[in-house]
């Protein structure tokens, strides 16, 4: 299999088991029919398919890079689960995602990552500022750190709030060179001392092979339905190129971080 090329599994949901009231989302851990536990991330909540899209990239772009991340899944939801739901809410939710959504597999057990009692390294805290600088991150904060711990090892999850800038409008690739300001409010900023090393690190790691087989992940059915007018290979070729050239200009974003912690420390 060619290395660089990702491959996700396609599973369908057997049974609802409860949902998760945390943020307004309402994502929800299910079972799927190859017997696991998946947070499953609704295409009809919130941002729609969009956040779906970020959390599938921006997941991948971190397993390229070496971070710990759960299985990340399509998953197929049947129009059967919306109607048995007494939840109102709950049922228009499902109801509004019936066909492919996302899921992540489920790590039973795990435990929020407390910047005070689990302190990082200031190398992997300077790969995880580095990330979130790169994809647009603005969900790592000392609020809600979107880091879990399990079996002693740190995981990152819920990578929906990416690419924040595609909300924004057509104009939104031309942001590709942006500095990314909410980096100030990013949780291990302050122990991020090593990130022109991990810049360079990541730059060769992050290939434009490694970003097109990514992006290509994409279901057409997700570019089908977000309000674009482009066809589904057109809009992956906007992620490509947004995410290609963000990473050659990646001294504004790794540069903005670096003054902001200067400014807290």
């Amino acid at each position: 299999m060619n290395p660089t090329q990702p491959e996700l599994r396609t599973v369908n949901v057997i049974r609802y088991v409860t949902p998760l009231r945390e943020g307004g989302s309402l994502p929800a851990i299910v079972e799927a029919d190859d017997d696991f536990l998946y947070v499953l991330k609704f295409r009809g909540a919130g941002q729609g398919t969009k956040a779906l899209i970020a959390e599938l990239v921006a997941g991948e772009i971190a397993r390229v890079l070496g971070f710990r991340i759960p299985e990340i899944v399509f998953i197929n939801l049947d129009v059967a689960f919306g109607r048995s739901e007494p939840d109102e809410e709950i049922q228009d939710l499902l109801r509004a995602s019936e066909g492919l959504n996302l899921g992540l597999h489920y790590l039973s057990g795990a435990i929020t990552f407390d910047p005070i009692l689990n302190e990082l390294p200031p190398r992997l805290a300077s790969q995880i500022v580095w990330l979130d600088a790169f994809v647009m991150n603005v969900d790592r904060t000392a609020r809600n750190t979107n880091m879990l711990m399990w079996h002693k090892e740190l995981w990152l999850i819920d990578h929906g709030a990416s690419l924040y800038v595609h909300h924004t409008g057509p104009a939104w690739p031309e942001q590709s060179k942006r500095p990314f300001a909410q980096i100030k409010d990013h949780v291990l900023l302050p122990q991020a001392t090593e990130l022109d090393a991990v810049d360079a690190e990541f730059r060769k790691l992050l290939t434009p092979a490694r970003i097109q087989a990514i992006v290509s992940l994409v279901p057409d059915d997700w570019l089908m339905n977000n309000g674009s007018t482009d066809s589904p290979s057109d809009q992956r070729q906007i992620y490509a190129r947004f995410l290609t050239d963000r990473l050659a200009s990646s001294e504004i974003f790794v540069n903005e971080a670096k003054n902001a912690r200067k400014a807290l420390v």
